[in-house]
Parts: C-alpha cells; structure tokens; sequence
C-alpha cells in the first residue's frame, strides 16, 4: 500500500500529551507549548493534557509514562531539554522508554534546520519513536524550532504515525 493511501485511512484527529521541560517557564511564559498545542487545535487535533516539568530526568521519564499509559492519549510531544548543557536531560529520559525509535525525524529536523542556523542544527537532540504504542516526539524549547518541527514533520504525519503505531 502507497504512502498516499496509508494517509487517507489516518485518523483526521488524534489525542495529543504536550510536556514542556524547562527550569523557567510557567503556562504564561510557554510560547513553545503554547505554539504546539495550538498548531495541533488548528490542525483538528485534541490536546488531552498539557504539563510544565522541571529539566529532572526522573520527573520527564515519569511523566511521558503516565501519558503513554493513558489510553487516550495517541501521541506525548515534548518541547525543551533536548540540547546538550548539563540540565537538557529530555532525550535520556525518553530514549530509553522507546522501543522502536525514528531516527528519520531527528535527521531531517536538523536537516531543515541547518539553512536557518547553520552548524548549530548539529546541537539538537530532538527525536521520535514509538514507545508502548504511543508516539513520542521530542522537539526542542525555542519557539522556532517547535513550529519548524511541527509544521514540517509533525503536522504533515501526525494521523499517519497513529495509524502505523496502531497497526
């Protein structure tokens, strides 16, 4: 079966988990959540839940858990800690809840952006699998990359993705 047709039996909306991972941010200050789950309403999805976690490993692996555990919810996209300071800490925790990982996404996110910033795309870690059924996405915290990502990979493939991890 083609791409193409896969797309048409996606879902034309799913439940989305939003976590923000950031030492700084409140739900007034999360222009980066805030840009997800509004892309994602535009686009016809459902934010089930949307959540603010301090940069803690423990905290981040616990928390995509829960969402991943909730029947309802299709797919966890996280924003922030995916960079490589001492405190970014999102990939550890989700990489090792992933059982099937796409390496696809965080090549091409750093591919698109590498026109933008340059060697600096080689800084992020953000990627994407499959973890308990569920997909997991992890972006990064800057609003600009979360709507690159989201408009250019999430977005487009988001039903899709559902519809592969259900199969």
């Amino acid at each position: 079966m083609s791409t193409a047709a896969h797309r048409t039996e996606a879902p034309g909306s799913v439940a989305v988990c939003v976590i923000t991972v950031s030492d700084t941010r409140t739900m007034e200050t999360d222009t980066s959540g805030r840009v997800i789950a509004e892309l994602l309403e535009r686009a016809g999805h459902r934010v089930h839940g949307r959540e603010i976690l301090k940069d803690e490993p423990a905290d981040v692996e616990a928390a995509v858990r829960r969402a991943i555990r909730d029947e309802q919810v299709d797919v966890v996209i996280t924003t922030g800690g995916t960079g490589i300071t001492s405190r970014d800490s999102t990939y550890e925790a989700i990489d090792g809840l992933l059982e099937k990982r796409l390496d696809g996404f965080g090549e091409l996110f750093r591919m698109l952006s590498y026109p933008e910033i340059g060697a600096a795309a080689m800084l992020t870690r953000a990627t994407a699998g499959l973890a308990c059924g569920t997909i997991v996405i992890a972006l990064p915290g800057s609003e600009h990359a979360v709507r690159l990502g989201m408009e250019k990979l999430v977005l487009p493939e988001i039903g899709h993705l559902v519809r592969e991890a259900r199969r």
